[in-house]
């Protein structure tokens, strides 16, 4: 089995580190300089950025900030928010990021996604996926289960299958799914298994597990089974619930393969 990745994920509004539950109920969580600082000392394998903001406001990311966070880290940075060409990922490349996430600009604009890994390849090509689980009119989860991806930072929904929508972005050029739970998002509930699963056995592209980390048993659990590939941690870490050499060793434990 392939090490598994630990990578904490900063979500940044306004040039600040924020948390919330479900996309909503924001709250600040720190400055992203200094905890990019803290998780690259700490044995973090790749550090995460997402401008939260910037894709629903429809402004730049912050590159500022990402340079800055950049001087700091020297594992791989992986930026998103408000990327919408490829000369945005030009400038984002350019700041420092050695791989670029998209989420609303690939729903509508899908041959993006080529255009991007044809210009840098398509290790530096990150779909983000923020997915909902289906209801059914007496509001219950579908069965068998189905989630549609969302787009502007989860508020709206595409109605295009998420799954189907992995599929085509990873033959469309993506390299790798950030794949964020809705429903799971802050509540430190545990990952939404099923939509890991599915996602999984539609790509045959790495898939980073992301939403819903509470305990060291739902990281390690993620990771074994359904077996992401990776799994992106925040308000665990952000919040001092535990550490990364915690997280690590703990999987080791459980038998998950860890980098040191």
């Amino acid at each position: 089995m392939q090490a598994k990745r630990i990578i904490p994920c900063l979500d940044v509004d306004e040039g600040r580190v924020v948390k919330g539950v479900k996309f909503r109920g924001i709250q600040d969580a720190g400055d992203p300089v200094e905890l990019a600082r803290r998780y690259n000392e700490a044995g973090a394998d790749e550090i995460t950025f997402l401008d939260i903001g910037a894709s629903y406001r429809s402004r730049a990311t912050l590159l500022d900030v990402v340079r800055r966070v950049a001087k700091e880290v020297f594992i791989p940075l992986c930026v998103g928010g408000g990327i919408r060409i490829v000369e945005d990922m030009r400038s984002v490349m350019n700041a420092g990021a050695d791989k670029v996430s998209v989420c609303t600009s690939a729903l509508e604009n899908p041959p993006l996604l080529s255009a991007m890994a044809k210009a840098y390849g398509r290790q530096c090509v990150v779909l983000s996926i923020d997915a909902a689980r289906v209801k059914n009119s007496t509001g219950a989860r579908s069965d068998p289960p189905r989630w549609t991806a969302y787009s502007h930072g989860g508020r709206k929904d595409t109605g295009r299958d998420a799954v189907a929508w992995a599929a085509e972005a990873v033959e469309r050029g993506a390299g790798e799914i950030l794949l964020n739970s809705i429903d799971a998002d802050g509540t430190g509930g545990g990952y939404d298994l099923d939509l890991v699963r599915y996602i999984l056995d539609a790509v045959p592209a790495p898939v980073i597990a992301s939403g819903g980390a509470g305990s060291l048993d739902q990281i390690a659990g993620v990771l074994l089974d359904p077996g992401a590939d990776a799994a992106l941690v925040a308000s665990m870490l952000h919040f001092g619930k535990t550490t990364i050499p915690e997280i690590k060793k703990y999987a080791e434990s459980k038998g998950v393969p860890v980098r040191w």
